[in-house]
């Protein structure tokens, strides 16, 4: 799989294209009952930081900007993540705006959140920050970003749940199609049943029904791609037993994303095994593609 993905969102992102979910969602959070959905702006934004790419849901509500994001896999780079979603986005709205002129010019009061829905366990709120990945620490950071991480995994933020019906349903659907996906062999027809479940028992119905193709085929690459992640997981486990140091791990990451990568491109695995790259690891290369 290489860095172009063929559908540029997830389901979270999906729903948050509604601007009935996202207000929904900003209510539950803030405490707020605003009710109507048009005075929801909803921004898009690229962005690759694995080997797929997301669309990241971000909406502007009144005089702040809101960057939602989950995850099915703890990442505690989510600061660092949210730091460029929001530079792309400021620098997309200062398109046409002269920040050389002497009238100051302001810029939405930026929120940050991600929502956590994977299989490990995690607290039920926990605070990344931006500073954090400074190398040199410092007890005043002259520039900082707070991303609050809610864990919405079953028995976690139950009040935030109850608030928000559709992240709910959301975590609903994610825990049926991962039971229909360790129950059948056929990724296609797992997801695709998880669907069915779903519309039956009245779970987000109605936006399964009009892009159940969008959301069976990003499944799909997610599930690809969350299988890539525990490979890379073992592999860089392997490497790191092997040489007794983190950057025996690292170099076992390096190594297989480049190899898979060759491989995408067409290298021959006779050519990889004269540079000096390893059978086994070639081997896990072609087992990811095949997935």
């Amino acid at each position: 799989m290489s860095g172009n993905r063929e559908y540029k969102s997830d389901v979270f992102s999906m729903l948050l294209e509604e601007p009935e979910n996202a207000l929904e969602i900003y209510n539950g959070l803030n405490n707020s009952d605003y009710k109507d959905a048009g005075m929801v702006k909803i921004m898009t934004l690229e962005s690759g930081f694995s080997l797929t790419i997301r669309n990241d849901a971000s909406f502007i509500i009144g005089s702040e900007i809101n960057f939602y994001e989950h995850q099915a896999s703890y990442n505690p780079n989510m600061a660092l993540r949210h730091l460029v979603y929001f530079s792309r986005t400021i620098e997309k709205d200062l398109k046409g705006k002269n920040i050389f002129a002497n009238r100051k010019i302001t810029i939405p009061t930026p929120h940050f959140v991600v929502f956590y829905n994977g299989t490990e366990v995690r607290p039920e709120v926990e605070i990344q920050r931006l500073s954090e990945h400074f190398e040199k620490k410092t007890d005043e950071p002259e520039i900082d970003l707070v991303c609050t991480v809610y864990n919405i995994c079953k028995g976690n933020n139950s009040g935030l749940l109850e608030k928000c019906p559709v992240l709910s349903e959301y975590m609903y659907f994610v825990e049926r199609v991962r039971y229909r996906v360790s129950c059948e062999e056929e990724l296609e027809q797992a997801i695709g049943n998880a669907i069915d479940d779903c519309i039956s028992e009245g779970i987000l119905a109605d936006f399964l029904r009009r892009r159940r193709d969008e959301v069976t085929k990003s499944i799909m690459i997610d599930m690809r791609h969350e299988t890539i992640l525990e490979i890379e997981k073992q592999v860089a486990r392997d490497e790191g037993i092997k040489v007794g140091r983190e950057e025996g791990r690292e170099e076992g990451e390096d190594n297989l994303l480049n190899i898979v990568l060759r491989l995408k491109s067409g290298a021959d695995a006779d050519i990889l095994l004269k540079e000096g790259y390893s059978e086994s690891t070639i081997s896990k290369a072609k087992k990811i593609i095949s997935v």
